[in-house]
């Protein structure tokens, strides 16, 4: 079993009838002619308005750009929309001063070798490895630790243009067989296939509409567990909402439509299904769940090589289980029953009415992740939003502290039991993840791999700060940026980063894009705001459902205290956020447009009355609530971007961007955003959208595509702020 407990994935995976009267559409009509963006002389591409009106609850409420919904391959206007705003953006980005130089020192920064954790099976060490520039990390295997690095897979060779990635990946059991999932065009499903690890060949087998699931061997390697959908119909792949997940069996060597349906809730379409099996092959650990609250109820299946018989194991979805190790009949589990930290529990497979047995006691800290590897657990907590980790035996006595390298995030830790080995990554805000291997018998550690850098981190200092918010509540905040700067107590450009969501925490990574607006004296701050997982059950709620206001006063009193103390100026403020950051940065740009010089809202939620109709947007009900009931509606409408674009004021330059194959958030929220941007008689800076091509997400993405939406976004934000870009920063 693996642990990781860096917070910086999203772990949200839509189709519903709104309760509203939806009156007959005009036909649509164009624009009479595209309006000039003030000063910036930016003409703006012509979007068609609907007149369009819905009653939601007795409140009329307008969408003239519905029409953007549809899937820009099916249907020509959408289709000729995007390519006038791609060509507008590409005129506009390429005239500003320095984005070359920086897309040439974010490349430099990225060549170094890269290399993920390891894992080991049947005594055969399997990690990516990636020199540097290459679009997709490739796959190695040893045999033996100290053997030679040999290659299994390079996606690289699977297209053109380096958009077909290598996902998820699980070795068999003995190490003769690897289990792999192919991501098309960054999108969330998967399709699977299986190599021969002696001869690098693949099997014929081939498993296809798998999505938001675990990869399972059984103990004997003769199979895999996973979770699918149903085919969508012919076009409709990247919009249909996923209801109806299954998890299925695959024997190795047969044909798909032969596999074993082991568990599925047809009565209950909105639940998904994942599954673990045991380090020791024996157990089979079904999670059912919702949403994206932790709230999970547990199915069992003892694995006899017969006919899987699936037992329920926790009944009811209140709390989280994490399965973390098994020995023998013994399960071990992180929850949040009677802990809002967390804290670990056994469950006996054999009498699993007997219930939970505590086994480690919450704390304060969050209890972020484990496992067991040996004869003891790992686990890890945040603590100030750093990791630390000690050693647990399995009576829940502390043996040790995990010596980590510093402070900062360190992943990995996976492990078996009664085999000691385990290998963990270990990163920071200005240094790449380094690879250790560490012995838990023995306490010994040691460096597996390290990224040679072209910087020296230890000219950068990272300030750890805290704010008080609208209601008082004081938010810790980081802000990065060089040493002389700081010394110096000059005021210099910001981009200020939050997230405030769905209980992830942000904690300290590095990120090679954001070194490089550090490289040319800008600051860097990144606020770990209610709704975030960084301080446990309560954090989270304080920033959701009729709380999530909280969370723009947070990014809002951000932005505040950065000016009000020194660290940037009044006009040097940009603001950064990805997906429910996204839909962070819109809201917060309409509530308080004159506090921001630039935003960078990329991959948002900004339709928030109908994001649950696409995809994956019904699982995010848990942290926004419904728009169909009516409470719910009208706290969503009150800071929905897209309905709440303030006409008549001065907004700040904004670059919206996403990708044309986001299947999680749909591109259709970021297109009517801008369109409705652009409409509006928001002052002279530019409103501009970016569309990347057989882009998805995020996950994926290849690294050329990586390099040049970071070097637009940041370019423009350099602009705005007013940070002169260096070809040779100092």
């Amino acid at each position: 079993m693996g642990m990781g407990f860096r917070g910086d994935r999203m772990r949200a995976f839509g189709c519903f009838a709104l309760a509203a009267l939806l009156f007959a559409a005009l036909p649509a009509q164009a624009e009479p002619d595209a309006a000039v963006a003030g000063a910036s002389g930016l003409r703006y591409p012509a979007a068609k308005r609907l007149d369009l009106v819905e009653d939601h609850f007795g409140v009329k409420v307008t969408d003239p750009y519905r029409w953007l919904e549809n899937d820009l391959r099916g249907d020509p206007a959408v289709r000729d929309w995007v390519g006038q705003e791609n060509r507008l953006t590409r005129r506009h980005i390429d005239g500003l001063p320095g984005r070359e130089a920086l897309k040439k020192r974010m490349q430099a920064l990225f060549a170094h070798g890269r290399y993920t954790i390891p894992r080991k099976a049947g005594g055969r060490y399997f990690y990516g490895y990636n020199k540097g520039l290459q679009n997709q990390t490739p796959l190695y295997v040893r045999d033996g630790l100290n053997g030679a690095q040999r290659l299994l897979i390079d996606p690289n060779d699977w297209a053109e243009d380096g958009s077909d990635a290598l996902a998820e990946w699980a070795p068999s059991p003995d190490g003769r067989f690897l289990l792999y999932a192919v991501q098309e065009a960054g999108s969330d499903w998967r399709t699977l296939k299986v190599l021969d690890v002696a001869t690098a060949r693949p099997l014929d087998d081939v498993v296809q509409w798998v999505k938001f699931s675990q990869l399972a061997w059984d103990g004997q390697g003769q199979g895999f567990f996973y979770s699918r959908f149903a085919a969508p119909q012919e076009g409709a792949g990247l919009q249909s909402s996923t209801v109806g997940q299954e998890l299925h069996y695959h024997r190795l060597g047969t044909p798909q439509a032969q596999d074993q349906l082991i568990y599925a809730t047809p009565d209950q379409p909105r639940l998904s299904h994942t599954a673990q099996v045991t380090q020791d092959g024996r157990w089979l650990v079904i999670s059912s769940f919702q949403g994206t609250d932790p709230r999970r109820e547990l199915h069992l299946a003892e694995l006899t090589g017969g006919k899987v018989k699936v037992r329920p194991l926790v009944k009811g979805m209140t709390n989280d289980w994490r399965l973390i190790g098994s020995r023998g009949p013994t399960l071990y589990f992180i929850t949040d029953q009677y802990a809002p930290h967390l804290r670990v529990v056994s469950i006996d497979a054999r009498f699993p009415r007997r219930g939970a047995r505590q086994v480690v006691a919450e704390r304060m800290d969050t209890l972020a992740g484990g496992s067991l590897v040996g004869d003891r657990l790992i686990l890890a907590y945040l603590s100030d939003a750093e990791s630390v980790a000690e050693l647990i035996d399995l009576n829940g006595r502390k043996v040790s502290d995990v010596p980590l390298p510093g402070l900062g995030t360190a992943a990995g830790f996976g492990g078996r039991d009664g085999d000691p080995e385990t290998f963990f990554s270990f990163s920071g805000f200005t240094t790449p993840s380094s690879i250790y291997r560490f012995d838990t018998a023995t306490l010994r550690y040691e460096l597996f791999a390290r990224p040679e850098l072209p910087f020296n981190p230890d000219d950068y200092g990272i300030e750890q700060v805290s704010y008080p918010s609208k209601d008082g509540t004081m938010i810790p905040m980081t802000v990065i940026r060089k040493k002389a700067l700081a010394l110096s107590k000059a005021p210099a450009p910001t981009i200020l980063y939050g997230y405030g969501g769905f209980n992830i925490a942000l904690t300290p990574g590095y990120s090679a894009t954001r070194m490089a607006w550090l490289e040319q004296g800008g600051v860097y701050a990144i606020a770990n705001l209610r709704g975030g997982g960084e301080f446990g059950k309560a954090w989270h709620d304080a920033g959701r459902l009729a709380n999530k206001q909280n969370v723009f006063d947070d990014f809002i009193a951000a932005a505040e205290y950065l000016k009000a103390n020194g660290y940037t100026t009044k006009d040097g403020l940009a603001i950064e956020g990805r997906s429910n950051g996204g839909l962070l940065v819109g809201a917060v740009v309409n509530q308080r447009p004159d506090l921001f010089a630039a935003a960078l809202p990329a991959v948002g939620v900004m339709d928030m009355l109908r994001f649950d109709r696409f995809t994956a947007g019904r699982y995010w009900i848990d942290d926004y609530g419904s728009p169909d009931r009516e409470e719910d509606f009208r706290l969503l409408y009150a800071y929905s971007p897209y309905h709440n674009i303030a006409g008549g004021k001065d907004y700040p330059a904004i670059l919206v961007t996403t990708g044309d194959t986001d299947d999680r958030v749909v591109p259709a929220h970021s297109f009517k955003y801008a369109a409705a941007l652009q409409a509006a008689e928001l002052g002279p800076k530019p409103r501009l959208i970016r569309i990347d091509t057989k882009a998805g997400h995020g996950a994926g993405k290849p690294v050329d595509k990586l390099i040049d939406e970071y070097a637009d976004s940041y370019a423009f934000a350099a602009y705005y702020t007013g940070l002169k870009l260096d070809a040779q920063p100092r």
